[in-house]
């Protein structure tokens, strides 16, 4: 009878240890999926569909398509998701500070023109979506706001007649064209001297291990805390078993 209620605390005690540690999940989408809502008027870049290069005041869907090393493929909805209105080249740039929001900047223009769409940032993440510019648009809006503007000289076009679609042959364009910045001066320069790009992914990775390394108890953030839980409750079953050997022996 005693082994009984040994066993029987031993089995809640790991059962509670389970409740202590229960899997981790993933706080982000893959697509990044993003509602946001504008108050006023705002300008995107190409490729967009026709009537659509300036967005009303609304709300929107912003999501990644597709995702490489040194740049994205962004999409905007209507908030239904019913309708895509634009299929942006973006490139990843570095922000100093991390928000727990999400975070969109613009370029303000001139009075009675909408403001242009810069980057959009990802709520924990330190690398957000630097929004490229046709040529000509660039040049016009990094004179006015005195502030570099990514561009592609690649002949993509601007707008589109049909809805986008991700297998649309200009999203092929944007995954390999050319991009570069246009500075206020009226100069072209590399696109790397005005963005700060992302460290290659084995970077990254031995960067998200070097806290594994430091403490010996820490778990990966992806991994599951049941197998640990299941070894508390055996080594703990164990005990009450050696304990109960000995105060027999000891009678």
């Amino acid at each position: 009878m005693k082994i009984s209620r040994a066993v029987q605390t031993v089995l809640c005690t790991a059962l509670l240890a389970g409740a202590a540690f229960p899997p981790s999940a993933r706080a982000d989408a893959w697509d990044r999926k993003t509602t946001v809502t504008f108050s006023g008027p705002v300008e995107i870049p190409g490729v967009h569909v026709k009537g659509w290069g300036v967005l009303p005041a609304g709300t929107y869907v912003f999501k990644i398509l597709d995702s490489q090393q040194d740049r994205h493929i962004v999409q905007i909805f209507n908030k239904d998701e019913t309708v895509c209105y634009a299929t942006i080249l973006a490139i990843p740039n570095y922000r100093l500070k991390v928000t727990d929001k999400t975070v969109i900047t613009f370029r303000e223009r001139p009075a009675g023109q909408p403001e242009a769409l810069r980057a959009w940032f990802y709520p924990g993440r330190q690398w957000g979506e630097e929004f490229v510019y046709p040529k000509a648009k660039a040049m016009e809006i990094a004179t006015t706001t005195k502030t570099p503007v990514l561009f592609t000289p690649a002949e993509v076009p601007v707008e589109v007649a049909v809805p986008i679609t991700p297998d649309a042959p200009f999203v092929a364009q944007l995954k390999t064209a050319p991009v570069k910045a246009y500075q206020p001066q009226g100069t072209e320069v590399e696109m790397v001297e005005v963005v700060t790009p992302p460290p290659p992914a084995e970077m990254q990775v031995a960067a998200l291990q070097v806290p594994a390394a430091k403490g010996a108890a820490a778990l990966p953030k992806t991994a599951s805390d049941l197998p640990l839980a299941a070894l508390l409750g055996m080594l703990a079953l164990g005990c009450a078993f050696i304990v109960r050997s000995i105060r027999v022996r000891t009678l």
